[in-house]
């Protein structure tokens, strides 16, 4: 090779083999599941396994915690719908939902991404803040002007 590659380029190889193994045909699936099912459901659940029977489409087990296991049960449709339109045809005729991986207890700790982070509560602007940014009409663009400002003030010359 001349020059500088690509990273995912020297990965591409290993990411394949591995996501193939678990039966993926489209690691797109695995590294972009947010995108594909959307962030509310991506946040309750993994893809674990898809696995092919005798007939035709493919079932694809799901991994959630057991609070969440009803939820994602109610909206297997819609998952189902946009993990074939990622594969581009209907590959996906099931879903199966389990609280633990599908190989085994080892596997099977749920770790899913933290809840988003709450703003926290505003501390009160400097009279200089508030007085700066009265004039402003829009109420976020003011109140951020002022949060703005008191951070400006309050910071410590070093």
């Amino acid at each position: 090779m001349r020059g500088f590659e690509r990273a995912s380029g020297l990965v591409t190889g290993q990411v394949r083999g591995a996501s193939e193994s678990r039966g993926f045909a489209v690691s797109r699936l695995l590294t972009h599941w947010a995108e594909v099912v959307g962030p509310e459901i991506a946040l309750k659940s993994r893809p674990v396994n898809v696995s092919y029977g005798r007939g035709f489409g493919a079932t694809l087990t799901l991994l959630t915690t057991g609070a969440e296991a009803p939820m994602l049960e109610m909206q297997k449709d819609v998952i189902r719908d946009r993990v074939n339109a990622c594969y581009g045809y209907k590959a996906i005729h099931k879903i199966r939902i389990t609280q633990t991986a599908a190989t085994g207890f080892a596997e099977g700790r749920a770790q899913f991404d933290p809840a988003p982070k709450q703003d926290k509560a505003v501390p009160d602007t400097p009279v200089a803040a508030k007085k700066a940014a009265e004039n402003v009409a829009d109420d976020d663009l003011r109140l951020a002007l002022e949060r703005l400002g008191a951070n400006v003030l309050s910071q410590t010359k070093q």
